[in-house]
């Protein structure tokens, strides 16, 4: 198997040999010595299936692992979180790749509008993923849930303060509020449901003054933002739920989850905002049978436990259970919306971020 950490890449030149772009001479030995134990798989290779992922390898090894163990299919992986769209556009038919593993809505219709993916028509699929975690067409279908979160301050947020995301734009939140920047796709899918819900001009006025409220200019990911609150920079930040479990299991990170807690807050009325990881197949997949036994089997009850274990995220099928730490956060209402619906506000919820000035912060 080959895993390549960090925004390194490997890029595939032909079926059995590997070329490299990196500033990490480190990698160079790692990168040799993975080849020499098998390289991503032959076109036609039989008993394997062969994956492009944007999510990193210990986050999704656990369950390849189950899958082969169940099957005896070897999975072969290369992991980069930039680049994989142009790269399957690049390999057209010639791709090896079977399966794209993603971290976001946004990025599956990425993969959907480049026509780099193909219709999977599966009874499995249609029973184990609620509609609204599918593409309408069918070219990708969500794996895991996570809810976009507003972390308070343990300290300086007496609970049942924050109710909605409304309460980011409340003025006694001044110099109080932090955020990644707006054009991450976590934030262009809040905006994405917003315009949806509640129309552009609503979610510019919400946008500016989330804006008007920024403790610092908005940087780093929700994990910094999370750190914000501990250092008293911060009261509130946005932040997806899993992290609460990413940042507990990090003796470096654990003050950080310890000083916040979290909020599932209401959008108009319609629940809390939640966004997937996905799969899809690819238009090449020289391994269609065995990539539909991986996604089929991803979709059930031991995939999604373990996804929900390991991940700290929701089982996208109903009736897997949560794991202790993600149950003892409590219940919440999701909003239900199509999530292709979304993922179509994508471009205006961009516009908004830069008509705004939205980082360039406070």
């Amino acid at each position: 198997m080959i895993f390549i950490l960090n925004n390194d890449t490997v890029v595939i030149k032909d079926m059995g040999t590997f070329r490299m772009r990196t500033t990490r001479t480190v990698l160079v030995g790692a990168v040799i010595a993975a080849a020499s134990l098998g390289s991503v798989a032959s076109a036609s290779a039989e008993g394997e299936v062969n994956i492009y992922s944007f999510r990193q390898p210990f986050l999704i090894q656990p369950m390849l692992d189950a899958f082969s163990k169940e099957t005896g299919i070897k999975t072969n992986v290369v992991f980069t979180d930039q680049g994989l769209v142009e790269r399957l556009k690049a390999e057209g038919l010639n791709s090896p790749a079977d399966v794209v593993l993603t971290v976001d809505v946004a990025r599956l219709t990425e993969l959907a509008k480049a026509d780099v993916v193909q219709p999977v028509s599966s009874p499995v699929l249609d029973e184990n993923i609620p509609k609204n975690f599918h593409d309408p067409d069918d070219l990708w279908f969500g794996l895991t849930t996570r809810a976009r979160a507003i972390y308070a301050s343990k300290d300086r947020v007496p609970k049942g303060t924050i109710t909605s995301y409304d309460d980011l734009t409340d003025p006694k939140w001044k110099g109080k509020v932090c955020s990644r920047p707006g054009d991450h796709s976590y934030n262009i899918g809040l905006l994405g449901a917003m315009i949806e819900h509640v129309g552009v001009d609503a979610a510019r006025t919400w946008l500016e003054g989330v804006k008007a409220n920024l403790g610092q200019k908005p940087a780093g990911a929700d994990r910094n933002q999370v750190k914000a609150i501990m250092e008293g920079i911060c009261d509130l930040a946005l932040a997806n739920t899993y992290y609460m479990g990413a940042m507990l299991a990090d003796p470096e990170q654990r003050a950080w989850a310890e000083s916040a807690y979290m909020v599932f807050p209401d959008l108009d009325g319609h629940g809390t905002h939640i966004n997937i990881s996905g799969m899809a197949m690819t238009k090449s997949a020289p391994n269609k049978e065995n990539a539909l036994k991986l996604m089929e089997f991803l979709s059930s009850d031991e995939a999604q436990a373990l996804y929900a274990e390991v991940n700290h995220e929701y089982p996208v099928k109903p009736g897997v259970p949560r794991s202790d730490l993600v149950a003892s956060w409590g219940e919440f209402t999701a909003d239900t919306i199509p999530l292709a619906k979304i993922a179509a506000h994508a471009d205006e919820a961009l516009r908004l971020v830069n008509e705004t000035g939205f980082n360039e912060g406070p």
